[in-house]
């Protein structure tokens, strides 16, 4: 989804799903009774403190065709990107069939419409499949450890392992990238820290990322975009260490023109 002008926070979910309730109801969902269940940005901001927004709001609806029109009315009124709210979740690697059977009830808004969230394990199971690194993926995984953490909840191998196991049937299905990030985060256990440090990476990745879309358009896509990103970041390393060397080396002849001057 395109990230323009829409942003969603813990503040502004609500009432904009409210909105839609008010507006569905008006359109006679009032005798078929919605349902949406929350995916992804807008299960770990509705959920959760540490992300303070995501740009469209990812779901599994099952309603009546009205709820379309109420959607649309509401992005209208907002200005609000076209699909602001939207199934494309669907058609990604991440989406399991099995998703409804975990998730957990949020609130109920306008009374037709009952909204619930993925939270918990099965949330990093789902980021761990997608385990993107231009996205929220793994600093989304270390914020829900470190605030689970905090609440005395922690959140054990174990259940991530049967949530894994619950959605997708097994480990083949995840990326070994994303299981070793998983491993070497629960042996270090400093989720708080390693949130931070997670982040700034993506932040970077998807910099890095624009700018190479920018020069080469049309040429990144699923299959290789890790890839990409990998010769970015050595790339953009071996300079670091190249101007690194070459300050290293003035500094040098400057401290021996000095010594020179000296005699």
């Amino acid at each position: 989804m395109s990230s323009d002008g829409s942003v969603f926070t813990s503040d502004n979910l609500d009432e904009y799903l409210k909105e839609v309730a008010k507006e569905y109801r008006k359109m006679g969902g009032k005798f078929v009774p919605a349902e949406i269940i929350l995916i992804g940005g807008a299960a770990v901001i509705a959920n959760y403190g540490f992300r303070e927004m995501t740009t469209d709001i990812d779901a599994i609806i099952h309603a009546s065709s009205a709820m379309k029109d109420a959607i649309n009315v509401v992005g209208d009124r907002h200005n609000l990107q076209n699909g602001w709210l939207n199934t494309d979740f669907l058609r990604t690697s991440s989406y399991s069939s099995k998703l409804e059977q975990y998730s957990t009830y949020y609130r109920t808004f306008g009374g037709v419409m009952s909204v619930r969230t993925i939270r918990a394990e099965y949330l990093i199971a789902m980021k761990l499949r997608s385990g993107r690194l231009y996205k929220n993926d793994r600093s989304d995984i270390a914020g829900i450890l470190a605030e689970h953490e905090k609440r005395g909840e922690p959140i054990s191998m174990n259940r991530i392992d049967q949530a894994i196991i619950n959605l997708y049937g097994g480990w083949e299905q995840i990326p070994e990238s994303s299981q070793t990030f998983l491993r070497e985060i629960i042996e270090g256990g400093k989720y708080q820290d390693e949130y931070g440090i997670v982040r700034q990476e993506e932040v970077n990745n998807k910099k890095m990322l624009i700018e190479f879309e920018d020069q080469y358009p049309g040429v990144t896509n699923s299959e290789n975009v890790d890839s990409i990103i990998g010769n970015l970041k050595r790339k953009h390393q071996n300079r670091k260490q190249t101007i690194d060397l070459l300050r290293h080396l003035k500094q040098e002849e400057q401290e021996i023109d000095e010594d020179e001057l000296e005699r």
